[in-house]
């Protein structure tokens, strides 16, 4: 896989990451459409989780995600018990917002540190981080195998494995030149996500913000999958896409790692102003 592909992935779902800073975790409909940010650019965050995060910051996500990409780096490969201490190190002194399965994780992890199945999350954040994997990743059954474990160590659910394994196939097969719409299409579904893959396949091109609110915006894989697919198919340039998902609110940074990481292997160019605004890029 062309390693240009690659780095165009991780760049898509990290500025992705830091352009929705300043709308996620506002759910409030007034709120959103009132908000005062600049929606052509990167912003400060509105919702109080994020304090002490600036204008180019990401978001936990996003800095988790640069841990992945820093491990790999680092390492040349993806071993799961090395990353898990890894991962540790790093959240020893971390400053940014602590989410659920990463406590849950961390609590596991101490008084177990052998095992690589941790928190039962059911939050989509985490399947917009796996596009350093595709470094280390010399066939798609590798990709998908580091993918579940990678997955696993902080979001040990059924429904975020099933749905880590769909966006991590879409991804592979959109990097190796694959259409986008044609693979959202085509990618085998599990019968959990059936339902929710229909919905989406039909949403596309409807007003984004009642689609997206009405598939459901928060953080979990129901809903945000939908919403997910929504963008993706509704939208054919990086820009436009991110608009619409950011002003949609709740959870839009594990939304936008996703479509920003798909919208990335495609070759979608990313705004030069909104790279050049990110701080840790």
């Amino acid at each position: 896989m062309d390693k240009i592909i690659i780095e165009n992935a991780i760049t898509g779902a990290l500025v992705a990451d830091a352009y929705a800073l300043g709308a996620h975790w506002i759910y409030d409909e007034t709120q959103l459409k009132n908000l005062p940010i600049d929606w052509e650019t990167l912003n400060a965050p509105q919702a109080m989780w994020h304090k002490g995060k600036e204008k180019g910051d990401f978001t936990h996500y996003g800095d988790h995600g640069k841990w992945l990409q820093e491990y790999i780096l680092t390492s040349g490969h993806f071993d799961p018990s090395q990353y898990a201490s890894f991962w540790m190190k790093k959240m020893e002194d971390y400053q940014g917002y602590i989410d659920g399965s990463s406590r849950g994780t961390l609590e596991i992890l101490k008084n177990n540190p052998q095992t690589l199945c941790c928190a039962d999350s059911h939050d989509l954040s985490i399947i917009g981080r796996i596009a350093p994997l595709l470094l280390v990743s010399k066939t798609k059954e590798e990709f998908l195998a580091h993918t579940q474990a990678f997955v696993s160590l902080t979001h040990n659910s059924l429904v975020v494995q099933k749905a880590a394994a769909f966006f991590a196939s879409v991804l592979f097969d959109v990097a190796m030149g694959g259409d986008i719409a044609d693979t959202l299409k085509h990618t085998p579904i599990d019968p959990l996500l059936a339902r929710g893959h229909g919905a989406a396949m039909n949403s596309k091109c409807q007003d984004s913000f009642s689609t997206i609110r009405a598939f459901g915006p928060a953080c979990g894989v129901e809903g945000g999958f939908e919403g997910t697919i929504h963008v993706l198919l509704s939208y054919h340039d990086y820009k436009s896409a991110m608009i619409a998902n950011a002003q949609a609110g709740g959870d839009n940074a594990a939304r936008g790692m996703i479509i920003g990481m798909i919208m990335g292997a495609a070759n979608t160019a990313i705004p030069q102003m909104w790279k050049d605004s990110v701080k840790n890029l």
